[in-house]
């Protein structure tokens, strides 16, 4: 059984997370499985080969999509290129886990979506699977994205919206179709590893950026103005809360850019830190004190550990997140004065017991129903 693991990469450090959550699951569930990847700036052919993924050979390109053609190549010139060099084709891929994230929405371009639609009409057309793991999804308004996916999404095997909002938007477009679910994140049954280094840190205090923020793609036009100036002031108070304010790259180049841009706004010359193993970036996060962040999964690496956290949104998927954690105090906005940062800090700390045992039990017992549901419609 080859099942392909889609929208996952090794950069953005909740792709990754996500990617390595889907690995423990089917070694432990679906042990027959290989797992095959998609090349890709980042995802590359070291990385993809030293988790033993096979290599998807994609016959796309910008707005152009030929992987129809594979299922006309033969079953015998497929199989030489899967035993000979690992070379797998759309045609020989069994199951599709759609791990994006949050990828398909009026945020993101048609043509994803087009593609999107045309691969689930493929896969269902051959007997094979289509399954959306938790993501955010939608909104959903243009006419063009609408019509498709009212024709793909029925067709889908399995979709895991990770919030109502998601849920709805899939819901207006189909209806309360029977295969759509609703669940969280899963990457809380992923365990952190803890280097040493940062057990030794106190009071340790971790801001992550996200560039989307000031992008485009953030529908507040407020928070470009306003946003490298308010995690400067974060860390200012930290500091003179006794912290140790430290600057966590989640992401890559793009966000190291804006790690950059805090430093040198901030008074003190702050450590960026780079690491490339998502399972230690969850543990870094795990014996910090306190993190300002702005990536989701670093969000969720917080709260589902029972660290405190303040957030910041450029999409619904953070608003929905923070809430589920009764915790939607402790998202940020643009125009927050000092006063009203340090009384959130405050707040974090504080209420952080909030994060009980109990809720965290909760989430992960539906991460593993989740599951159960997931390799139920694998097998």
């Amino acid at each position: 059984m080859i099942i392909e693991v889609k929208g996952v990469q090794f950069v953005n450090k909740g792709a990754e997370l996500m990617l390595y959550a889907v690995i423990q699951q089917l070694q432990d569930r679906v042990p027959n499985a290989r797992l095959v990847l998609e090349p890709g700036p980042n995802s590359p052919y070291d990385k993809r080969a030293k988790i033993g993924a096979l290599q998807k050979f994609s016959i796309k390109k910008g707005r152009f999509d030929l992987n129809k053609l594979s299922y006309f190549i033969p079953k015998r010139i497929r199989s030489w290129l899967i035993n000979s060099f690992g070379i797998v084709l759309e045609a020989d891929v069994d199951i599709i886990l759609d791990a994006s994230g949050f990828a398909y929405g009026d945020q993101w371009g048609s043509t994803k979506i087009k593609h999107l639609c045309n691969e689930i009409l493929r896969m269902n057309k051959s007997d094979k699977k289509y399954i959306f793991l938790p993501q955010a999804l939608g909104p959903f308004t243009r006419d063009v994205d609408v019509s498709r996916l009212r024709r793909a999404l029925p067709k889908a095997t399995l979709i895991c919206a990770r919030e109502k909002s998601s849920y709805d938007s899939v819901t207006n477009i189909i209806g309360k179709h029977s295969n759509i679910v609703q669940f969280g994140d899963f990457t809380n049954l992923v365990n952190p590893i803890v280097d040493q280094h940062w057990r030794d840190y106190t009071n340790l205090m971790l801001i992550i950026p996200n560039y989307n923020m000031m992008s485009d793609r953030n529908v507040d036009s407020k928070w470009k103005d306003n946003y490298l100036s308010l995690l400067a002031e974060c860390i200012k108070i930290g500091d003179m809360k006794g912290m140790t304010p430290v600057i966590l790259n989640h992401e890559g180049h793009e966000d190291e850019k804006i790690c950059t841009l805090i430093r040198n706004m901030s008074e003190k010359n702050i450590e960026i830190f780079h690491e490339q193993d998502s399972r230690k970036v969850k543990g870094i996060i795990s014996v910090a004190k306190l993190i300002v962040c702005s990536r989701f999964h670093g969000c969720v690496s917080a709260l589902s550990q029972g660290v405190p956290c303040l957030g910041t949104s450029w999409s619904h998927k953070y608003e929905h997140l923070f809430d589920e954690y009764g915790l939607s105090e402790c998202l940020l906005v643009p125009n927050n004065s000092g006063e009203q940062l340090e009384s959130k800090m405050s707040y974090a700390l504080e209420h952080s017991s909030l994060i009980s045992e109990t809720p965290r039990t909760i989430f992960k017992k539906e991460s593993s129903d989740l599951w159960d549901k997931v390799v139920s419609a694998i097998k």
